[in-house]
């Protein structure tokens, strides 16, 4: 079985899609794929599918649905597999499990791939770590699940998920920018900035591709903007990290440059205290 969260649900047996038309099962499959061989208990299940408001049949409508994932299992397996339906989608005490490997779901081998960039940032291995990360951001397509309706348990692992993609963009582009590439950064820093107006690392990156770039004017207004946006709709200032890039850039500090700028962790710690 290869299951894929990352983007549309998609579950495949043998190139045969078992992934159900319904809204509720989708969710069920979903949510067991999230968890493969842990046993996921009834009560999440309910939760996930019908939040607090139970219906009086809820047990017997959510064996309804595992039914309705094994028929389509069995089906996709065909009569000469080694197992049976029963015996993937698993009935244990108290709930259910996807009697499936890990490296079947696709969130397996993104968050290997992260993990091994982030080993190779921390050792200052910056052609490697971009390359890891770039690989890992391509077993996405689209936003994790967009296709099925999520409850407040698979809401969860979705922001989970979408923090963590945004957060290994961040340390491609802070690889990138220590490789130099600041120039064929602009465009994408400044799509992701105003796809994420507050987001302070994300502007901090930009001003500093924009400033090695020869930008420096374009760089502080980055600055001025956000600072502008942080007071008016959270009455705040920036944080004292993006402060000090602001005066820094302002004094022209040599840091800055690609050349002599100290391998802090990011962008963003530059001028950490």
């Amino acid at each position: 079985m290869e299951i894929q969260v990352l983007g549309p649900l998609s579950a495949d047996v043998k190139g045969v899609s078992i992934v159900p038309t319904a809204g509720k099962p989708r969710q069920i499959l979903a949510l067991l794929a999230f968890y493969p061989g842990r046993v996921m208990p009834v009560p999440t299940l309910m939760e996930e599918i019908w939040g607090t408001n139970l219906p009086q049949s809820a047990m017997t409508t959510l064996q309804t649905y595992i039914l309705q994932l094994r028929r389509r299992l069995g089906t996709a397996m065909g009569p000469d597999a080694p197992g049976t339906a029963k015996e993937v989608l698993v009935t244990r005490h108290g709930g259910y499990l996807l009697q499936i490997p890990p490296e079947s779901v696709d969130v397996y081998h993104y968050e290997k791939l992260v993990a091994a960039g982030q080993s190779a940032f921390d050792e200052a291995e910056d052609e490697k770590a971009a390359g890891l990360f770039r690989d890992a951001l391509a077993r996405w397509n689209g936003s994790a699940l967009v296709d099925v309706r999520v409850g407040p348990i698979l809401e969860i692992e979705v922001m989970r998920l979408e923090e963590s993609r945004l957060g290994t963009v961040e340390r491609r582009i802070d690889a990138e920018l220590r490789l130099g590439r600041h120039t064929e950064l602009l465009a994408e820093l400044t799509e992701l900035i105003a796809r994420h107006p507050q987001h302070e690392g994300l502007h901090s990156q930009a001003m500093v591709a924009l400033y090695r770039s020869g930008r420096q004017a374009t760089a502080l207004d980055v600055y001025r903007k956000l600072r502008a946006r942080l007071i008016e709709e959270l009455g705040v200032e920036p944080s004292p990290q993006l402060q000090r890039l602001h005066q820094a850039m302002l004094a022209v500090d040599p840091a800055l440059d690609v050349m002599c700028g100290p391998r802090r962790t990011s962008t963003f710690d530059l001028y950490a205290a």
